[in-house]
């Protein structure tokens, strides 16, 4: 039995092939339906951000990175629970730039049952996802 929303669609953005194919399976794992993209870019012209329940993003990309794509969705989904994941170890130190609204950040290596457990919560949030039919 899952402890989040049946049919969550969870979409995890990276430019690291491995990290995305991890994460795609971990979700998979935990019963999330999951759409990996590659590329920050890929994510916004797929046309599906209005039927993710979350999304997990790497914040280090090429091109438009973490935070430029969290602007993005916040202007079309501000209540889309993100989390942002990062390799820089010293990120957690640096104050996140203004204006993003709430979202994590974790820092990786991730723990699988930890990450399980953020994304979990993220979408039992305050506006839990709709049930599909």
């Amino acid at each position: 039995m899952s402890d989040h929303p049946i049919g969550s669609v969870v979409a995890v953005v990276d430019d690291d092939r491995g990290v995305l194919e991890s994460l795609g399976l971990l979700l998979e794992s935990a019963d999330h339906e999951v759409r990996l993209f590659a590329s920050a870019a890929a994510l916004l012209e797929s046309g599906c951000l209005a039927e993710i329940d979350g999304l997990v993003s790497d914040i280090g990309m090429p091109g438009m990175d973490g935070f430029e794509l969290l602007r993005a969705v916040r202007a079309a989904r501000p209540m889309l629970p993100i989390i942002l994941i990062t390799g820089q170890s010293d990120l957690g130190s640096q104050s996140p730039p203004i204006g993003l609204g709430e979202y994590r950040l974790l820092k990786k290596p991730l723990d699988g049952r930890e990450f399980l457990a953020i994304v979990n919560d993220s979408l039992r949030g305050p506006d839990p996802p709709a049930p599909r039919s």
